[in-house]
C-alpha cells in the first residue's frame, strides 16, 4: 500500500472565498471509491444515562461505492457540530474550514458481501475523527460503521439540528467503566440494527432514504471491532458481551469492565505509544493480556503520542503551532503516522475476517515498509 501524503494544498474554492484556510485529509489508497450514509438510531430499550430520554445514536456507515457521479462528498462534521468544536477550542480554529471527507453522499453500493467493522472514538473525540483509517478500509472492501456515544464522545448533531456535546465525568474507575459499559451497549445495539437493515428494513429513525445496494453488502458473519482510547476499551468490552464480533483492537486505550479479568477467547490487537519497554504499563493491561486465549498481539507506534492513531495527526500541522502544542501527536511525522496505522489494522482485518496472511511482517513489526510499527509481545 502506496502511502499518501497526510497534508496537501488547499481544494475547498468555498473556504477560499470566504477567507477560511482549507484543512484537507489524504485520499484513501484502495482501488474502490468511497461512499457513506448517516444514520440516526433510536433504541426504544434503553434509557440515556445522562438525558434520561430514549438513548439514541449517530452512525456513519462507509462503504465501497459503485459510482460517485453527482454525488457532494460529506463534511468532516456537521455544520452544528464543527460550531460546537470550535467553540471548545475558545476560537482558535475560527479562520479555518474544517475538511470534507472523500466519502460521497449516499452513492450506491458496489456489488458484493463485505466484512463489516464497527469503530468508537475517543473519550470526547467525534466519530468522523478516525476519517483516514476508516476510508482507507472501505476503499479496500470493508464495510465500517462509525458510532458517535452522544455525552461521551464529542459532538454529536442530530437530523433536526439538536448538538449534544461531552458531559465531563469524575474520571472515577466506577465512572469510566460504567462509560464503556454504554458505548458496548450502543455497539451492540447498532448491530442489531444493521441485522435488521440486511432483513430489509430501515432503521433510520425518520425512515431516510438508503444507499442503493447497501442491503445485501453486509456480510454479519464477519463483523469486527476497533477503536480509539475508549473506543478501544468499548471494542473489547463488547466482545466479552457478544460472540457476534470476531476479532478486535484497541488503539492506546485503557480497558475496563468484566473483559480485563475474563480476557476474550477471539483475535485481539493490541496497539500503544507508550514509551518503555515490554507490555503496556496501564494497570489494565496486563491482566487481559494474560486472559487472551486466541491469537493476540502488542505493537507500538514509535515516536508517537495519543492521537498519532487519529486524524488529528494529519490535521495538527495544519493549525497554528500553540494549538499544535496540545494534541499529542508526538514527533513522527504525520504521512508515516497514518500509512503504518492503516496498514496496520487493515492488516489484521485481513488476516482474521478475510484469512490473507500477506501482511504478516507487519504484525509481528518486521515490515520494512512500516519501521515505526514496532513488536511488544504476541
Amino acid at each position: 500500500m502506496a502511502a499518501a501524503a497526510a497534508v496537501a494544498l488547499p481544494v475547498s474554492t468555498p473556504a477560499v472565498a470566504a477567507g477560511l484556510i482549507p484543512i484537507r485529509l489524504a485520499r484513501p489508497t484502495g482501488p474502490a471509491p468511497v461512499g457513506a450514509v448517516e444514520l440516526h438510531l433510536v433504541d426504544p430499550s434503553r434509557t440515556d444515562p445522562w438525558s434520561g430520554q430514549l438513548r439514541e445514536v449517530m452512525v456513519t456507515v462507509t462503504y465501497p461505492a459503485a459510482d460517485m457521479r453527482d454525488r457532494a462528498m460529506l463534511p468532516w462534521l456537521s455544520s452544528g457540530a464543527e460550531r460546537a468544536l470550535k467553540a471548545r477550542f475558545g476560537g482558535a480554529l475560527d479562520g479555518y474550514a474544517l475538511p470534507k471527507t472523500h466519502s460521497a453522499d449516499r452513492a450506491p453500493v458496489r456489488p458484493g458481501r463485505r466484512p463489516v467493522l464497527l469503530h468508537s472514538p475517543g473519550y470526547t473525540s467525534d466519530r468522523t475523527f478516525n476519517t483516514l483509517l476508516i476510508e482507507e478500509l472501505a476503499s479496500w472492501g470493508y464495510v465500517v460503521v462509525a458510532v458517535d456515544h452522544p455525552y461521551d464522545s464529542g459532538e454529536v448533531e442530530f437530523p433536526d439540528g439538536r448538538v449534544v456535546v461531552n458531559r465531563p465525568d469524575d474520571a472515577s474507575h466506577e465512572a469510566r467503566t460504567a462509560a464503556v459499559a454504554v458505548r458496548a451497549a450502543d455497539l451492540r445495539f447498532v448491530l442489531d440494527q444493521l441485522a435488521a437493515l440486511e432483513r430489509g428494513g430501515n432503521p433510520d429513525a425518520a425512515g431516510r432514504p438508503l444507499p442503493r445496494g447497501l442491503r445485501g453488502t453486509l456480510d454479519l458473519t464477519r463483523v469486527g471491532a476497533f477503536g480509539h482510547s475508549r473506543g478501544g476499551a468499548a471494542s473489547a468490552a463488547l466482545m466479552h458481551l457478544d460472540e457476534r464480533v470476531r476479532a478486535g483492537i484497541n488503539l492506546d486505550g485503557a480497558l475496563y469492565g468484566p473483559v480485563v479479568e475474563h480476557g476474550l477467547d477471539r483475535p485481539f490487537l493490541l496497539m500503544d505509544t507508550a514509551v518503555h519497554d515490554g507490555l503496556n504499563e496501564d494497570a489494565s493491561w496486563p491482566p487481559f493480556w494474560a486472559h487472551l486465549s486466541d491469537w493476540r498481539r502488542c505493537l507500538r507506534l514509535a515516536d508517537a503520542d495519543h492521537n498519532c492513531f487519529t486524524d488529528i495527526v494529519a490535521i495538527a500541522p495544519q493549525l497554528p503551532e500553540p494549538v499544535r502544542e496540545t494534541l499529542q501527536i508526538g514527533t513522527i511525522s504525520a504521512d508515516r503516522a497514518v500509512a503504518a496505522v492503516r496498514a496496520t489494522v487493515r492488516a489484521f482485518f485481513d488476516l482474521q475476517l478475510r484469512g490473507r496472511p500477506g501482511a504478516g511482517h507487519l504484525l509481528w513489526g518486521t515490515a520494512p515498509r512500516y519501521p515505526e510499527v514496532e513488536y511488544v509481545a504476541g
